[in-house]
């Protein structure tokens, strides 16, 4: 029986694989696209970053060699952007949490780190904390949403770090209220926990809270950013703090490697990004819930059995949308709209979620502001077209 089934799924993954290249095709030629992915540009567009890179920084200073340089500028400017002591820069995100949560475990004496289990550690870093640093996850709830200051409260264990994701991207980029923020951190500290936010998107938190920057971070004992996720930047992480934690988190990054000899790269497209697209982060946020309520009504437009656009209204310029078709189905409707239309209205993968259940990721950045509702209403139709076809074909 496997000898017969393997052939079958050696087919099935060369479909998957043959469409996610058509989507990003598709995306690359779009007339008219929400957000261009990074993994759809051309070197040659990446590139175009550094355009503006004499105007960043001194490009006849020395080039950086193990974090000194236009490193330690770019950790200068983080710090102040947040309000911390210090910061420092990290090649990936994940090291950079895995090396606050273990020097503050160190400190408290505790290596139980309270967090959500869809927390990136959880979700995305093959047991990472565990396995690499010796630490031991602990569920504050089980929740599709941050967790509250109650279930803090009532957590049966001891716990060293309460780590908090701003937004938790896996339950929808889902943002409390800054009131249930300031409570939740309230409730660790009672718990003589210190708090961690994991930041990677926190740069467009803002709106939301309503709040700037440096007073969301100064609730947090660390903080750590991404150059990348909301950014632009070809990579690279921050970690930013008391001045004694972050000094300590820099021998731990030369332990995990990530002490490289030349960023400068990478360096260069954070500071264009913090430059470029930091201040317009609320412009998109804004529009994301334009085009949110346009998926809405054009879904509602479209007669679809049921449709969902989660949070009805986004908490930053990210956002889930649920479909009541397979994954296939809407995978393949999507990427032949995008080639017949040259609109792309959803550039991501959808997954599946359960029996004819598919959920995709929309984000809405500089391309999406030229959208209209009219236009998302629109492409929204001929969507629906396409799923019609698609889920008859696939229905036999």
């Amino acid at each position: 029986m496997a000898e017969q089934s393997a052939p079958e799924q050696a087919t099935d993954e060369e479909r998957r694989r043959r469409r996610r290249e058509r989507r990003i095709s598709a995306c690359r030629s779009a007339q008219r696209i929400l957000a261009r992915p990074g993994f759809a540009l051309t070197l040659q567009e990446r590139l175009a970053v550094l355009d503006t890179a004499p105007e960043l920084y001194d490009l006849d200073a020395p080039a950086d060699l193990y974090g000194d340089g236009i490193v330690g500028a770019l950790e200068e400017k983080v710090a102040g952007l947040l309000g911390t002591e210090a910061a420092a820069f990290f090649p990936t995100g994940t090291m950079a949490q895995q090396v606050a949560l273990r020097c503050w475990a160190g400190r408290t004496g505790n290596p139980a780190v309270a967090l959500h289990p869809l927390a990136h550690p959880e979700v995305h870093e093959r047991h990472a904390l565990g396995q690499v640093s010796g630490l031991r996850p602990v569920h504050v709830t089980s929740e599709p949403r941050p967790p509250a200051a109650a279930e803090v409260r009532a957590l049966e264990e001891p716990f060293g770090t309460l780590m908090l994701e701003l937004p938790l991207r896996d339950a929808g980029f889902l943002l409390p209220s800054w009131e249930e923020l300031t409570e939740v951190v309230e409730a660790a500290r009672e718990r003589e926990a210190v708090v961690h936010f994991d930041g990677a998107r926190l740069w467009e938190s803002t709106v939301h809270f309503g709040r700037p920057l440096g007073e969301i971070a100064g609730l947090a004992d660390s903080v750590y950013v991404s150059f990348y996720k909301s950014l632009g930047g070809y990579g690279g992480a921050a970690l930013a703090g008391p001045g004694s934690l972050v000094e300590e988190a820099k021998v731990w990054r030369h332990r995990y490697g990530g002490t490289v000899f030349q960023q400068f790269p990478t360096v260069l497209s954070a500071l264009a990004g913090l430059e470029r697209e930091l201040p317009r982060l609320p412009e998109y946020v804004r529009h994301a819930r334009v085009v949110a309520a346009a998926l809405r009504d054009g879904f509602a437009a479209a007669g679809l059995p049921w449709a969902r656009v989660h949070p009805g209204v986004p908490h930053t310029h990210e956002f889930q949308v649920w479909l009541p078709y397979d994954a296939d189905v809407v995978t393949e409707a999507a990427v032949r709209t995008a080639e017949e239309t040259g609109t792309v209205l959803f550039p991501y993968g959808w997954d599946r979620r359960g029996p004819d259940i598919a959920v995709t990721e929309v984000q809405v950045r500089a391309d999406g502001l030229a959208w209209t509702a009219d236009d998302v209403r629109s492409a929204v139709a001929d969507l629906a077209v396409r799923l019609a076809e698609e889920a008859a074909r696939a229905g036999g």
